[in-house]
């Protein structure tokens, strides 16, 4: 048990040291997509995203839109078949009023994403309600990515738990080469605190966001799964107490 300890003290020194030092190229990496507005990120659409029309004027295609198929594309009256997956609102607004140009004289069209169902993001760890799924540190979601996600924005929706520290926010991007992965660490207290949002990095599909337990929740976690196989041992153990101590509550109640 002793050695057992110690094992894991290591490891809390070891999480608590690894990764403190952030290149400054990294967050470069990641900062530049803060120097423009965050809602002028254009979104392109994907399989199978929804879409909306507005065309006051044009009754064949006011209205329309939908699921993208899978072959890339919208169906519409008069129009039939449009691709547009790729393309961004408004682009598929351009795209759509030249298409009904020899029909209808000065249209007006405007498109809107209504389903961001294509791209992903993920939040990891100690997020939302209780100990991150049943006192686990890998609780991980999955989130419709809109082009528009910021770190502030993902901490607000998630949520940290109690057992979140805080200071210690990991943001990786993901890739397939190992070389082109990058991580950095983001300190949400100063963020909140302080109101400085330098670090708000503008989240990218596949994007993880992990939220690491406090060295002490991560022993205490680790605990529970050192004791994990024995805890029918114990319930069985503290089951007959507990029948006893119900009984002896019944039979003063009833002597009263």
């Amino acid at each position: 048990m002793v050695r057992t300890t110690a094992t894991i003290m290591g490891l809390v020194a070891l999480l608590g040291g690894s990764g403190c030092s952030t290149h400054n190229e990294d967050l470069r990496h990641f900062l530049d997509a803060n120097k423009v507005q965050v809602s002028a990120i254009e979104y392109r659409v994907g399989i199978p995203d929804a879409i909306s029309i507005k065309a006051p004027r044009i009754l064949e295609v006011d209205g329309g839109g939908g699921r993208i198929q899978p072959d890339g594309k919208i169906s519409l009256p008069l129009l039939g078949d449009v691709k547009v997956v790729g393309l961004t609102a408004k682009e598929i607004s351009l795209k759509l009023t030249e298409l009904v140009r020899p029909y209808y004289k000065d249209p007006k069209i405007q498109v809107e994403v209504t389903g961001y169902n294509s791209k992903k993001y993920y939040v990891f760890g100690m997020v939302g309600g209780g100990s991150g799924g049943g006192g686990s540190d890998h609780n991980v979601s999955a989130r419709p990515y809109t082009g528009r996600d910021t770190l502030l924005d993902v901490m607000s929706q998630s949520g940290m738990n109690f057992l979140a520290w805080r200071s210690r926010v990991q943001v990786i991007r993901a890739h397939p080469e190992e070389e082109q992965r990058k991580t950095i660490t983001v300190d949400m207290d100063n963020m909140v605190r302080n109101g400085d949002l330098t670090m708000n990095v503008l989240l990218e599909p596949n994007d993880i966001v992990y939220v690491p337990p406090t060295p002490i929740a991560w022993v205490g976690l680790r605990l529970q799964e050192l004791l994990f196989p024995f805890n029918p041992v114990i319930q069985a153990y503290r089951y007959p107490a507990s029948v006893v101590d119900a009984g002896d509550t019944y039979a003063n109640r009833n002597d009263d």
